[in-house]
């Protein structure tokens, strides 16, 4: 199956888009039914040596995740409570490690000899690959290039902007979620005082709807589990992940799970190595062997199908008990501990089973399989990501999910409960902080009383509404602190004209990336330290906090030595902004000192023990070894935090999916070289993709109706409310994925998202549910133009 393809140049593409370079030496191989392995440590290898060298990386990987270390970068995965392996990193994390704390460096010649438009012509990776941002740079009104700025000038220049504005709401402030928790707190304070809740953040465009639908049904927008539930539970259910490629460490989580009999249930679309067999690259001795079986039971559901799905296993649990009364649910939790249970129930039993396999794609005979592991295991986790939370209904997803552990009491005790797994190491921690455009009363009331000033209480703008209101010319000024913003939301044309249409547009960033290409009037790249990078302030060593997945609050202090004497750390260049901002005796804000926060860390945790439930004595608990658990009554006194204190049974109609007899339904998902937007390489090991990434998975099936062969190139074609949306020039790739079904990898597909497809409640973009058509490709090589 070793394939190699000569794919033709595609046509110079807008700076906004991902210019179609990478598919001329594609390669497809036989995707890999095993995760981990040799081959994982010889790609952690290639990328230490070739960002860091031996000995800076080896300085690196030992502080990776280690108590006295540094957070990894890269997802929200918990660490051991107790003793912690020297190693305690995986193949992705030292690619995240690798990638920020890389020696190579753009100075300013290199803006001086790329224009805007020249550096758009570049792949997502070739930006990557540059190396680290050093100095401030600055795009003026009809500037083709970027320019080196002072610090001092490009604080003047931004706090400018803002004062200009005629009203706060006219600024959005986004946030990425790898920021550390004094950032993310400073600079929703500074954002407030300025008078604005615009503070959209990451979670807006992934685990929103958990947030959302956890919060209603059982009070708590979080996981309630530990990392040692997953030593207890009988059965795990994974549902829309992907653990090998998305949170890696999760595996050897799973494989000692799996190894003393715990039952896997894996549900998603495609089949993937992590969840099929897993060798733990630790393990030396097993090496050469075929890697531990990771899922008893893989369903391969239709992609949103999750629903359906859950409500067959969930039938065939109620019938059970109807045969044998008291034997398969949990009553007494149910009667004491719920609500809304018997019109649950009468709702589902009236479903049909044609119904439920037709939405589901699974058959009645593997639900009961389903059924069956649920029935005879006495503690559940349930854990997914974006693969459930990208959806019109993936709120409903997830409170049928909660539905489903309810009914066995699987919530609020040892080895069970729902997990949804953060993508990013801090996102859960920045909503912690305050990261939202919707605050809570008491949080703005606590803020009002220790901060000394009346925070707004509009409701702000998410990611979705920010992107709209900058294109209607509501918002003028963006401010992003972290990420990539302009590849990571949808519709890339329309937000890509929204960011033009503003103002002035600032990114605090650690590497260069397409958000700095498309540009309001004025432009500002502002470099910051990264997680690996030591923070001296006035030559005292300071340490930042995060917090995990699971809600362990922890400390992450960089060890390694910056690339440039230029760079700021994310509190100073906050608190620097701030000062600018309030230089107005008399103006909001200047009652703080601001220097006193960028000098000692200690002083922002102080300001943050007072206003963030659960931050007590923030600084002395932290510093205990491996931090410390936020408050959980689901998990400590199985006590349900809603207004009635039960957990909620909910009732929800079946997605409403139709396709035309030529289209599918498209889900974006993540290569085995990216994390999030960052592209690391061009290579999809665990799928055999080589050397490319403008691909699409297609059953073959489906292929066959559509007249397409394997390595054809197409245009995939999505459909929304009338209108269309293109997205040239993919390499067709045959895979095990149902039929209706199919997936692209984001960032390249998101032009395809309509930017008003978006899920009820938590308005997160329909990422994985894009109805489609693929047709032979229309573009035309440029030698024959």
């Amino acid at each position: 199956m070793d394939e190699q393809r000569d794919i033709p140049e595609a046509p110079s593409t807008p700076t906004w888009n991902i210019p179609i370079e990478d598919g001329h030496d594609l390669k497809l191989d036989a995707p890999s039914t095993c995760a981990g392995g040799i081959p994982a440590i010889l790609t952690s290898l290639k990328h230490t040596t070739h960002e860091l060298g031996f000995i800076r990386g080896g300085q690196a990987l030992l502080k990776v995740n280690q108590k006295q270390g540094f957070d990894c970068p890269g997802c929200g995965w918990p660490d051991p409570d107790g003793a912690r392996a020297i190693t305690e990193f995986c193949e992705n994390g030292v690619k995240a490690v690798a990638h920020e704390a890389t020696t190579n460096v753009i100075t300013k010649e290199f803006f001086q000899r790329y224009s805007l438009e020249q550096l758009g012509r570049q792949s997502d990776y070739w930006l990557g690959q540059q190396g680290r941002l050093i100095r401030p740079m600055i795009k003026r009104a009809e500037d083709t290039h970027y320019h080196p700025i002072s610090w001092d000038n490009a604080f003047d220049t931004i706090a400018g902007h803002l004062k200009d504005l005629d009203d706060p709401n006219e600024a959005i402030f986004y946030t990425s979620g790898r920021t550390s928790n004094e950032a993310a707190f400073l600079y929703q304070l500074f954002a407030r005082l300025y008078g604005t809740n615009n503070l959209p953040d990451s979670s807006n465009m992934c685990h929103e709807s958990s947030s959302v639908a956890l919060k209603e049904v059982i009070g708590i927008g979080k996981a309630t589990v530990t990392l040692d539930d997953f030593d207890k539970a009988d059965a795990i259910f994974i549902l829309g992940q992907n653990p090998g490629t998305n949170h890696p460490r999760m595996l050897a989580t799973l494989q000692k799970a799996a190894r003393r009999g715990c039952q896997i249930v894996s549900i998603n679309p495609l089949p993937e190595a992590g969840t099929t067999r897993f060798i733990h690259p630790q393990e030396v001795t097993r090496w050469l062997g075929q890697g531990t079986p990771i899922a008893t039971l893989f369903l391969p559901v239709k992609i949103n199908g999750d629903v359906p799905l859950l409500k067959g296993i969930m039938k065939e649990l109620l019938m059970r008990e109807a045969r044998q009364p008291g034997s398969i649910l949990d009553l007494p939790f149910i009667q004491h501990c719920t609500e809304g249970f018997d019109h649950f129930a009468t709702v589902l039993l009236n479903l049909s089973w044609e119904k439920i396999e037709e939405g589901s794609g699974i058959t009645r005979e593997d639900i009961q399989k389903a059924a069956d592991i649920a029935a005879q295991a006495n503690s559940i986790i349930c854990t997914w990501a974006m693969g459930m939370t990208q959806h019109k209904n993936a709120v409903a997803n997830m409170q049928e999910i909660i539905n489903f552990l309810l009914l066995r009491g699987n919530i609020g005790k040892p080895g069970a409960g729902p997990c949804p797994v953060r993508g990013h190491s801090n996102v859960q921690g920045d909503r912690t902080m305050g990261i939202t455009e919707n605050p809570s009363p008491e949080f703005l009331d606590r803020l009002e009383k220790v901060c000394h000033f009346q925070p707004p209480t509009k409701r702000g703008y998410d990611a979705v509404r920010g992107i709209k209101a900058m294109h209607a010319g509501k918002a003028q000024v963006f401010i992003a602190l972290g990420g990539n913003f302009l590849s990571a939301t949808p519709d890339t044309a329309y937000t890509a004209q929204a960011l033009s249409r503003c103002r002035l547009t600032v990114h605090i960033s650690t590497k260069l990336n397409r958000a700095h290409l498309v540009t309001g009037t004025e432009a500002l790249i502002l470099p910051a330290l990264g997680r690996t990078d030591k923070d001296l302030q006035d030559d005292i060593p300071q340490y930042v906090t995060t917090e995990n997945t699971m809600g362990v609050v922890q400390t992450s202090q960089g060890r390694l030595e910056p690339v440039s004497e230029f760079l700021k750390s994310e509190v100073d260049i906050i608190a620097s902004l701030a000062k600018a901002t309030f230089n107005n005796k008399e103006g909001p804000g200047n009652h703080i000192n601001w220097d006193v926060l960028i000098h000692d860390y200690d002083e922002i945790r102080h300001l943050i023990s007072q206003v963030v439930p659960g931050h007590d004595h923030y600084t002395e608990r932290v510093n205990k070894p491996g931090g410390f658990y936020l408050a959980n009554p689901i998990r400590d006194a199985r006590q349900f935090p809603t207004r009635s204190g039960k957990a909620q049974f909910t009732v929800h109609p079946m997605p409403d999916i139709h396709l035309e007899p030529d289209q599918l339904l498209m889900m974006t998902i993540r290569s085995h070289d990216q994390y999030n937007t960052t592209i690391y390489g061009l290579d999809d090991r665990y799928r055999g993709i080589q050397a490319g990434r403008r691909v699409v998975f297609m059953n073959e099936r489906d292929m066959e109706e559509r007249y397409l062969a394997k390595g054809d190139l197409v245009d995939i074609v999505s459909h929304h409310k009338g209108q269309t949306r293109t997205a040239p020039h993919f390499v067709v790739v045959p895979y095990p994925i149902p039929r209706t079904c199919t997936a692209t990898y984001f960032p390249e597909a998101n032009v395809l998202i309509p930017i008003d497809s978006v899920a009820d409640k938590s308005n997160t973009p329909t990422s994985k549910s894009i109805v489609v058509t693929i047709h032979p490709t229309t573009l035309i090589p440029p030698s024959h133009t």
